[in-house]
């Protein structure tokens, strides 16, 4: 019997897939960045075309400096730490510099920020000067063993660490001070729109890590040191690289009581749904049916993001490697 001289087409294949596993194809892994800046009563009507554009130019300066931390090849926590700087800075959200007042006339901050990767997380509430509240949450989860700091303690564990202090004053801006005084004369009125608001960043970066990060003033008018969702890890505030990392705004009593953040990551780690249907499900139909409002931000392992909303606006944005960046106001 006469045999075929060659190469065994069996071999030729093993060979073939050894010599392409050894090629390096660029990455196509998506990154990027989702931002919020609060939500509630957010109407165009009510909104001038300067202040608009004052908004708009503050999203895409945050959303440009998050992306370029990302493009270089830094980490997510970076990105949302730097973003969230930028908004608290800024005089335009109810964190920080313009952050919302207690009953007192005072400013009281809180901020989380949490790893996907690791899980570990840095909390604090109850701050006032502390000039960069998200900057003391993530010394929090860096420096220390705990996770929440609050008050006079997370105000001394700054100080050791040459975090940058303020006076009160300096948060205190004249429209949250006409804003206190209109609340004041109105005692129990409720005025809507001066309700809710927070900053937020949600990252995916290069290496496939999550982060999420949530600063805020609270509540206009709180009383007796209450603290909202925002700093509660899995309230206002979750990332997991196996799922998702939220970041949340709105009436933060019901986010805490839902668990809000970390139930949008749940019913993705139980139930299989995509990052879009849990994020409908607890905003737009767990949410209002407790009697709150508010919205989210979320961006999940591959990249797909969500950021649903049951209030007339949202302060939101996001910029994804190969995309133009997108920054939205209003309710569609």
């Amino acid at each position: 019997m006469r045999v075929k001289k060659g190469i065994n087409p069996q071999i030729f294949f093993l060979l073939f897939l050894f010599f392409i596993s050894q090629i390096t194809f660029p990455q196509s892994n998506k990154y990027g960045l989702v931002i919020h800046g609060g939500a509630g009563t957010i109407l165009k009507s009510s909104m001038t075309p300067e202040k608009e554009a004052e908004y708009i130019s503050k999203l895409n300066e945050v959303l440009q400096t998050g992306y370029k931390i990302l493009e270089n090849g830094g980490s997510s926590l970076d990105a949302v730490v730097a973003v969230i700087n930028i908004m608290e800075d800024s005089p335009l959200f109810n964190a920080g510099k313009g952050a919302v007042l207690t009953e007192k006339g005072v400013a009281e901050l809180d901020a989380a920020i949490m790893d996907g990767k690791t899980l570990k997380a840095g909390a604090i509430a109850g701050i006032k000067h502390v000039k960069n509240p998200i900057t003391l949450a993530r010394l929090v989860m860096d420096k220390s063993p705990h996770v929440m700091m609050i008050g006079e303690g997370a105000e001394e564990f700054a100080k050791e660490n040459n975090i940058e202090m303020v006076d009160n004053n300096y948060f205190i801006t004249p429209n949250r001070w006409k804003q206190y005084q209109k609340m004041k004369e109105a005692q129990d009125k409720k005025v809507k729109e001066e309700k809710h608001g927070t900053v937020g960043c949600v990252a995916l970066d290069k290496n496939g890590n999550l982060a999420a990060g949530t600063s805020t003033g609270g509540m206009m008018m709180k009383k007796f040191g209450r603290v909202g969702d925002s700093p509660i890890i899995g309230a206002g505030t979750f990332a997991d690289n196996n799922t998702c990392a939220v970041s949340g705004t709105g009436y933060g009593e019901y986010f805490i009581r839902l668990n809000v953040a970390r139930d949008i990551s749940d019913l993705m780690a139980y139930k299989n749904l995509s990052l879009n249907d849990a994020a409908n499900e607890v905003i737009m139909n767990k949410l209002p049916k407790l009697g709150g409002d508010g919205g989210i931000i979320a961006i999940d392992k591959n990249g797909n993001i969500a950021m649903p909303f049951n209030t007339e606006g949202m302060y939101r944005g996001y910029l994804m490697n190969g995309e133009q960046p997108v920054i939205k106001i209003y309710k569609e």
